[in-house]
């Protein structure tokens, strides 16, 4: 099983908000902080968090931090919660857990759980820069 998994917004450990809070500092006792990383994608703002889709484009790359998971088994299954994913039949998923390869600021590729974002785009503000930053 993966043991790592990239996060780019409110699970980010340097994120400041309230949104996310209880989830960073669980997060903080079930995973250690490997270092900076970017990620294949398009980063989008919904205002208090970001989303990220997937993207063929190489120029695409979304910058966050790689985790390492203590015991993915426990982890993921309240992660996939905080995401939104697997609530029944009548809720469409935001959100889906796949597999790509986080390529470390330190160099390397390291394949990793990311969530993306499930839902249309279209009219969302792009964060061209693949940096969120959080508003207060």
């Amino acid at each position: 099983m993966t043991i790592h998994l990239f996060v780019y917004g409110t699970l980010m450990s340097t994120a400041t908000s309230d949104l996310g809070r209880d989830m960073r500092l669980r997060l903080r006792r079930e995973a250690r902080v490997v270092g900076a990383a970017t990620i294949q994608g398009r980063l989008y703002d919904l205002g208090r968090y970001p989303v990220m889709v997937a993207s063929d484009d190489a120029i695409d790359i979304v910058h966050g931090e790689l985790l390492e998971l203590t015991d993915p088994a426990v982890s993921l299954p309240w992660l996939d919660h905080y995401e939104g994913i697997g609530r029944g039949a009548q809720h469409v998923d935001e959100y889906a857990r796949v597999e790509s390869a986080a390529k470390l600021a330190a160099g390397g590729l390291i394949p990793s759980w990311v969530y993306v974002f499930q839902r249309p785009v279209v009219g969302l503000p792009r964060i061209r820069s693949g940096r969120w930053q959080p508003r207060k």
